[in-house]
């Protein structure tokens, strides 16, 4: 039977649908070394870890790499293709789940819920209570939003119908936007925003695009969050703002080192929300995205092209690989 390696669990029903198609197996670890020497007999692999590039040299079954979600920052694209590897992914159907923890996060730093949390236990009511005095509603306020594919766009719409933000927004295409969301270049996007939204790939452009100059143009008491990637930032820039008092607070999911290691200075802020990247999990999203890769797992495997195929000058290489009449 062809062999499935999945980088981690799958949900349930996504494991059902590929019973009978292949042999699923779990890695048995996510570095580099383990990765590459599971892989060399398998057919397909499902990918929720950074995968090395030299995996694609030794792995000569393999058809397929198929992202559980969305970005592919974790698929060396070159590597994949220049082996003949199918790339493909499972756009979109975390959008919900990660928009709401951009809500969950606003709210949490608006209302300064960690501090209230922190003084609550250990100081007793009134300590807690008092630091309602600075906290402010979300109703009204400007919200802006780097990148405006699946996520953004979600964030956009329960911002402006849940909340009665302002939307603005700024991304690559500048296509019509959508109801109720205003386009800005970055720059003025940094200067307007009460709240920042970062949700963009991960690219040579985006890298570093919070800059210490652009965290500079921002307001005071500016929020920030970052579902996108740790690398679209510029730590230290940050780092230092958050020391100066210089933005109001920042909430970060993703991290240019992950796991984020223990003592890092963003542990130390009160105003900082640390999470290890889990934006897109819950169960719904999990359920979906698993049937989704499994989906596409089972169109390779009957010798069928991906739905959300990603890298399609590949597919001569490919169909030299496996024939489609095989």
């Amino acid at each position: 039977m062809p062999k499935i390696l999945s980088t981690h669990t799958l949900h349930p029903r996504a494991s059902a649908m590929l019973t009978g198609a292949g042999e699923l197996a779990v890695a048995s670890g996510l570095d580099a070394d383990t990765l590459a020497t599971e892989a060399r007999n398998a057919d397909i692999i499902i990918v929720r870890a950074p995968l090395p590039s030299v995996l694609f040299e030794g792995a000569t079954k393999l058809r397929a790499a198929i992202r559980h979600g969305a970005g592919l920052d974790m698929i060396p694209m070159e590597a994949a293709t220049a082996a003949g590897v199918l790339v493909a992914n499972v756009p979109a159907v975390n959008a919900r789940s990660v928009a709401e923890h951009v809500m969950f996060a606003a709210l949490a730093l608006s209302r300064r819920f960690r501090m209230v949390d922190r003084d609550l236990r250990t100081k007793g009511w009134l300590a807690g209570r008092e630091h309602a005095n600075s906290n402010s509603e979300l109703a009204g306020k400007t919200i802006g939003i780097v990148g405006l594919g699946a996520v953004g766009q979600a964030v956009g719409h329960i911002a402006a119908h849940g909340f009665d933000l302002n939307v603005v927004a700024t991304t690559r295409s500048m296509r019509p936007a959508p109801d109720k969301v205003g386009f800005l270049s970055i720059d003025a996007l940094v200067e307007q925003s009460d709240i920042i939204i970062l949700c963009c790939p991960l690219t040579p452009e985006t890298r570093g695009l919070i800059s210490r100059e652009r965290i500079g143009r921002m307001k005071p008491d500016a929020l920030l969050i970052n579902v996108s990637r740790g690398p679209v930032i510029d730590d230290d820039a940050l780092i230092e703002a958050l020391k100066k008092g210089r933005i109001g607070g920042a909430a970060l999911d993703v991290f240019s080192t992950q796991p984020l290691p223990p003592g890092h200075p963003y542990f130390s802020f009160d105003n900082v929300i640390v999470t290890p990247h889990m934006a897109g999990i819950t169960e719904q999203s999990m359920m979906r995205m698993g049937v989704g890769a499994a989906g596409e797992a089972l169109l390779v495997l009957a010798n069928r092209l991906p739905v959300n195929l990603r890298n399609p000058e590949v597919v001569e290489h490919y169909r030299r690989r496996f024939p489609a009449d095989a």
